[in-house]
C-alpha cells in the first residue's frame, strides 16, 4: 500500500506560482513512477506531469510544458510540482498519483496509476 497526501493548493492570480507537494507513505521503494493529474468540473480527469521514480526521467503534458516542473525531495520523500505563469485555465483539483509496476513508458492515463491522493484544489483568477 502506499498513501499520498497532497498540500499547496490554493487562490492565485493569473501569471502567478504555486508548488504542490505530494508526500508518500508505505511501499513507497517499490514505485515506478509518480504523476500529478488534475481534474476542472465537468471535465475529464487528465495528465499534468510524470516523474520516472529511480531514473528521473519526466514527462509534461503540452499544455504545461516550459510552466510546470516535477521534482523529487528524497529528504522530505515528497515528488514536487512547481507551477509558474498560471493561467484561469489551470484552475483544477490536482491529484498525485503512483504506479507500481513497469511499463514502457511514463503513465499518462487515470487507469494507469495504482494509488491516488484526495487532491488539492488549485484556483486561478483571471
Amino acid at each position: 500500500q502506499v498513501q499520498l497526501v497532497e498540500s499547496g493548493g490554493g487562490l492565485v492570480q493569473a501569471g502567478g506560482s504555486l508548488r504542490l507537494s505530494c508526500a508518500a507513505s508505505g511501499r513507497t521503494f517499490s514505485t515506478y513512477a509518480m504523476g500529478w493529474l488534475r481534474q476542472a468540473p465537468g471535465k475529464e480527469r487528465e495528465f499534468v506531469a510524470a516523474f520516472r521514480s529511480r531514473a528521473g526521467h519526466t514527462y509534461y503534458a503540452d499544455s504545461v510544458k516550459g510552466r510546470f516542473t516535477i521534482s523529487r525531495d528524497n529528504a522530505k520523500n515528497t515528488v514536487d510540482l512547481q507551477m509558474n505563469s498560471l493561467k484561469p485555465e489551470d484552475t483544477a483539483v490536482y491529484y498525485c498519483a503512483s504506479r507500481i509496476a513497469t511499463m514502457a513508458y511514463l503513465p499518462i492515463r487515470p487507469h494507469e496509476y495504482d494509488y491516488w491522493g484526495q487532491g488539492t484544489q488549485v484556483t486561478v483568477s483571471s
